[in-house]
């Protein structure tokens, strides 16, 4: 007879779950595994709520298992290490991302690309090595293999870096690796959520201009004043679209609704680049006129592995880039996942687990 997730594992554990479609998340104990030899015993602090986790709550994408515990945007402090951790101890500030295993063989994974790794293991919703269920950030504890903990940069609010670890290496990935780093070179960030906003800060650090482009026109002021674009279009204004054809090096697309895509290859001058980290839950239409007329590229990018993750941070230390967050109660979570699915959060929620857990019944 299969054990109970409260019995599964030695260490009590408790976070919140949803157990249906419905995606309503309760209070809900489960267990936590040993500590090994490799592993990193953390106690969790804050968890940023990621548009996936909206899907996977709903099952939007057909591959959720219930009872499903989310959070891979996950920022706590070390209570314990394996024998063979070196890198970490009691005390320190560590981080925990989309992904808390990979074969470490394959090819992706010997090129610190584990985020490709065909046998890459889930933060959450996801089988385990030993065979049990892993459960996410929205809870109070998480032991982690010390390869997929990285280190959290002393200067940074840990509530507000915390989205880091999804939105903010789902971003700094493709502009790496597709060049999108140039100074002088123009950026144009498509969406202005989770993902755009920290896209938008990290382009003004490589030195890129910035253009947002956006439907909502109510956040153009945002958009310049307070995140540091340069410039704003409004994708639903032909004149606009017109005036800033043929103007971009890249265009980064962070838009996880389904939208066309021949306006914003339209942006795009010769040679230039569109790479898509959204995840629309249904297909986009694609013609190919404005790709060959301009030899431009279309591609995607998935979230980076764990060595650019933490380099990624390590730059964000450097240059001070945060999310900009909305601070929240775990009690307030259902409230907040409706509202994310309204794009009504500026621009990320982040759940205060630790000051949340003190005052819940468990």
């Amino acid at each position: 007879m299969a054990k109970s997730p409260e019995d599964e594992h030695p260490h009590k554990a408790f976070g919140w779950a949803a157990r249906d479609p419905s995606g309503l998340l309760s209070p809900f104990h489960f267990s936590r595994r040993e500590n090994g030899d490799d592993d990193v015993s953390i106690k969790i602090l804050y968890c940023g709520v990621c548009h996936s986790d909206l899907h996977m709550l709903k099952n939007d994408w057909g591959a959720t298992d219930y009872p499903i515990v989310p959070g891979h945007e996950i920022v706590g402090v070390v209570t314990s290490v394996g024998k063979n951790v070196k890198k970490f101890k009691a005390g320190d500030e560590v981080g925990v991302g989309v992904i808390v295993g990979s074969c470490r063989n394959c090819e992706n994974c010997k090129q610190d690309l584990e985020s490709y790794c065909p046998k890459m293991e889930y933060t959450y919703n996801s089988p385990a090595i030993d065979g049990s269920k892993n459960y996410g950030g929205y809870s109070d504890k998480i032991v982690v293999d010390q390869h997929f903990v990285v280190r959290f940069p002393k200067n940074l609010a840990l509530d507000a870096g915390a989205p880091l670890l999804c939105a903010g290496i789902t971003v700094y990935s493709p502009m790496k690796y597709f060049g999108m780093t140039e100074p002088g070179k123009h950026l144009g960030v498509a969406g202005l959520g989770g993902l755009g906003h920290v896209a938008v800060k990290f382009g003004k650090a490589f030195g890129l201009k910035v253009t947002v482009i956006s439907t909502s026109p109510r956040k153009k002021e945002e958009a310049i004043d307070r995140l540091g674009a340069d410039a704003f279009v409004v994708s639903s204004d032909p004149d606009q679209l017109k005036a800033a054809m043929g103007t971009m090096d890249y265009i980064l697309d962070t838009i996880s609704a389904v939208h066309a895509l021949d306006p914003l290859i339209s942006l795009l001058n010769l040679n230039g680049k569109l790479v898509a980290v959204g995840l629309p839950n249904k297909p986009v239409e694609l013609s190919l006129g404005f790709l060959v007329s301009g030899r431009r590229l279309i591609a995607g990018s998935n979230f980076g592995g764990l060595k650019e993750t933490q380099e990624m941070l390590d730059f964000c230390g450097k240059h001070n880039i945060t999310a900009d967050i909305e601070l929240i109660k775990m009690d307030a979570i259902n409230s907040a996942i409706e509202r994310l699915g309204k794009a009504d959060v500026k621009y990320r929620f982040v759940i205060d687990i630790e000051n949340s857990f003190k005052s819940t019944v468990q």
